[in-house]
């Protein structure tokens, strides 16, 4: 089993800054996928980055040259560092891991989110 925490969250202004962490910890598949989706509220949960083991990213297109997502193997843990943030940033933050489980199955950790306030 994986367990995922989430740190970092909080209230900002528009423009400010804010980085996000997630401490993976269990049985973690070398290959996984680990990222973080956000939820606004009133709407559903979407990507907003996402970066495999070999360090390949995906952005939603609204945080794209915003959102930098990283990672460090070693320390099993992935970053989303937060720039020019806007109001509409505002959102819970879920730390995801994507565990090809086997042959045909994915299974998907979260963690229990964090929240974000982008607002003067």
């Amino acid at each position: 089993q994986v367990q995922l925490v989430e740190s970092g969250g909080g209230l900002v202004q528009p423009g400010g800054s804010l980085r996000l962490s997630c401490a993976a910890s269990g049985d973690i598949f070398r290959f996984s996928t680990m990222g973080w989706y956000r939820q606004a509220p009133g709407k559903e949960r979407e990507l907003a980055a996402a970066i495999t083991s070999g360090f390949a990213t995906n952005y939603a297109d609204s945080v794209k040259g915003r959102f930098t997502v990283s990672r460090d193997n070693a320390k099993n843990t992935v970053y989303l560092q937060m720039d020019s943030l806007k109001p509409e940033d505002t959102a819970v933050y879920y730390c995801n891991l994507k565990d090809p489980y086997k042959i045909g199955t994915v299974v998907d950790y979260w963690g229990k989110g964090t929240l974000v306030t982008v607002s003067s």
